[in-house]
């Protein structure tokens, strides 16, 4: 029997927002831990990026919320891109509610004053928002959170790696004991679990697993850049055919001006999100983006996770992500909810073992290359791992020889190789017995001269 909505007992204005949204069955992830968070209990929940845990937790959420005027929700995001995504979400579903339902967005480099002016006549029923602004307005006392009755933290990694994970420790302290945790999150690193046996009482741990890491209708390619032009490669790439929308990720800020400035001298609109613009810079962009006013973005690894954007068409990796997690949240732009997509990753051989790691992961890579305006199979890199390997070094004028054949091997071809190594290893012998007598007649001839 095919899952749907219905069983989740959601009431009737979520039903009338889902059909809205044009959800109508839910995800693996949905199913499995909507009924759980229902129930109350505390939840750690692992799936992959685009698996639809923000309606995981959103429609229990809001299937508890009431009119009262006070704080019964929160979530952190460790962004301010996700937390703007979240907060969309969430107004979709506040769009259908019989009763006002007031959402607070508190995310960094906002307007915190007018913020908290807001917040001393009305609480919002929901708060949604980054670590440090949550925390900032929980101890300028204008945000009031002993009421909550439900905290999820949304990508638990990734705020414990930029280092959020002391500030939600702080927020979740001004909360009641009788509290419902929810965490959420593509990894659950070890580092996280003394957070976890702190907050959580006995949570139902849920990994969602998934048939491949990253969506199977993602072609996933790897490219050699071979000493090219990065830029140029990436302009090729993306005004090849007719893309949709492309997301081009680069490690730094730095980088991703580099790219941006290059494509836009070429005469492409490009828009281009990292760390350094500034807040509300960010968010008109990132609005801009939604509106198609853009096909080509450029941004940082820090936008990876907040950008959710229905159509996206490409994804180029301008290099490998430094943490690998990342790779999968990049590729996880695209081939969404069953649509074809395709993740395009540049490399050097320096970053041979980033992509190695990458596989290991359980992700395969399909090798191609730019021949004539079009991109085409390439060989496999591990192809010379994969034959017997001699220990035996060829001469480098062998070498030559073998590399001057055609890709098209004649009959006999093998039996050639073979003769040739037999002829030079003969003609190096006699090369060594020649020098041998040469050196032995000149010892000979010393030995006679001290003598004489």
């Amino acid at each position: 029997m095919t899952a749907n909505f219905k069983q989740f007992n959601l009431q009737p204005y979520l039903m009338t927002a889902l059909q809205k949204i044009g959800f109508t069955e839910p995800t693996p992830v949905q199913a499995k831990l909507i009924p759980v968070i229902a129930s109350g209990k505390d939840v750690v929940g692992q799936s992959q990026t685009g698996s639809g845990k923000t309606h995981t937790f959103l429609l229990p959420i809001f299937n508890q919320l009431t009119s009262e005027n006070q704080v019964q929700a929160v979530i952190t995001t460790p962004s301010r891109e996700l937390a703007y995504q979240i907060h969309a979400a969430a107004e979709q579903l506040a769009a259908e509610a019989p009763f006002e339902i007031r959402i607070g967005n508190y995310v960094g480099g906002t307007d915190k004053q007018r913020q908290v002016n807001k917040l001393h006549h009305y609480q919002p029923q929901l708060v949604i928002g980054t670590p440090g602004r949550v925390q900032d307005l929980i101890q300028s006392k204008a945000l009031d959170v002993h009421t909550t009755r439900q905290f999820i933290v949304d990508e638990a990694d990734m705020t414990l790696d930029l280092g959020f994970l002391d500030q939600v420790d702080k927020i979740a302290s001004r909360m009641p004991s009788h509290l419902q945790m929810m965490v959420f999150s593509a990894t659950i690193p070890q580092r996280l679990d003394p957070f976890l046996k702190k907050y959580m009482n006995h949570p139902v741990i849920e990994e969602i697993p998934t048939a491949t890491v990253i969506s199977s209708t993602i072609d996933n390619w790897l490219i050699s850049t071979k000493g090219q032009n990065r830029n140029q490669l990436i302009y090729q790439l993306i005004t090849m055919g007719e893309p949709y929308l492309v997301l081009i990720f680069a490690n730094t800020k730095d980088r991703v001006e580099q790219i941006h400035d290059f494509l836009k001298a070429q005469g492409l609109k490009v828009a281009m999100i990292h760390g350094g613009i500034k807040p509300r810079e960010r968010k008109r962009v990132m609005r801009e983006v939604k509106n198609l006013q853009y096909q080509f973005v450029v941004a940082t690894d820090l936008a990876a996770r907040g950008i959710d954007i229905d159509g996206v068409s490409h994804v180029i990796n301008d290099d490998v992500p430094e943490d690998l997690d990342f790779f999968i949240h990049r590729v996880g732009r695209t081939g969404r909810q069953g649509m074809p997509g395709t993740a395009i990753t540049l490399y050097t051989p320096d970053e041979e073992a980033k992509i190695a790691e990458i596989e290991k992961m359980g992700i395969k890579f399909q090798p191609k290359r730019i021949s004539n305006g079009e991109i085409v199979d390439s060989y496999d890199r591990n192809r010379r791992t994969q034959r017997r390997k001699s220990t035996q070094k060829l001469d480098p004028s062998l070498i030559g020889y073998v590399m001057k054949k055609k890709k098209k091997i004649k009959p006999g071809y093998k039996h050639q190789i073979k003769q040739e190594i037999h002829r030079r290893k003969d003609q190096e012998k006699r090369v060594a017995a020649r020098q041998s007598a040469r050196n032995e007649r000149k010892r000979r001839k010393r030995e006679s001269d001290r003598y004489q």
